[in-house]
């Protein structure tokens, strides 16, 4: 195919010649671009060997940082937890006394309030003197005039 030509002989290339060039050259193509490959790579690994170490260091006091807030929580949640059960002690405690007074004053009382009323009802009965006074009658949340002596009122209007 190719002739060289030289003063003293002249050399044709051959078509495996050419081959074995054309594969060197490819060759020294594909290792230069791996050989950027793996520099490129390197750098990034080295980039992220740095990130990750810097990660480290600030992550390191977070976390101690964390473990210190965790259990500052907890001690907290013991005392509120203390002090509920005081607060579930005392209202237990407030309810029995509040039974406790309900049972020893309450009998008593309603004895004194009907014996005063008794009493008032009594001695409202023996005065003649005293005017009548217009009696009403609840139904359901409103007042009804009660019935007058003597008048019909029914059908009436005022």
């Amino acid at each position: 195919m190719f002739r060289r030509v030289s003063r003293e002989r002249v050399h044709t290339v051959s078509g495996g010649e050419v081959a074995g060039i054309l594969v060197a050259v490819f060759w020294a193509i594909l290792v230069s671009f791996l050989a950027v490959a793996l520099a490129r790579l390197a750098q990034t690994l080295r980039a992220t060997t740095k990130l990750v170490a810097d990660v480290t260091d600030q992550a390191v006091p977070l976390l101690a940082d964390a473990s210190t807030a965790v259990r500052s929580a907890q001690t907290q949640i013991e005392r509120v937890d203390a002090i509920a059960s005081d607060v579930q002690e005392v209202t237990s405690n407030a309810s029995a006394l509040s039974t406790t007074v309900a049972s020893t004053f309450g009998g008593p009382l309603v004895k004194v309030a009907a014996f005063g009323y008794g009493v008032r009802r009594a001695l409202g009965g023996r005065k003649e003197d005293a005017p009548e006074r217009a009696r009403s009658n609840v139904i359901v949340g409103r007042t009804v005039p009660g019935a007058r002596r003597g008048k019909r009122t029914r059908g009436k209007k005022d």
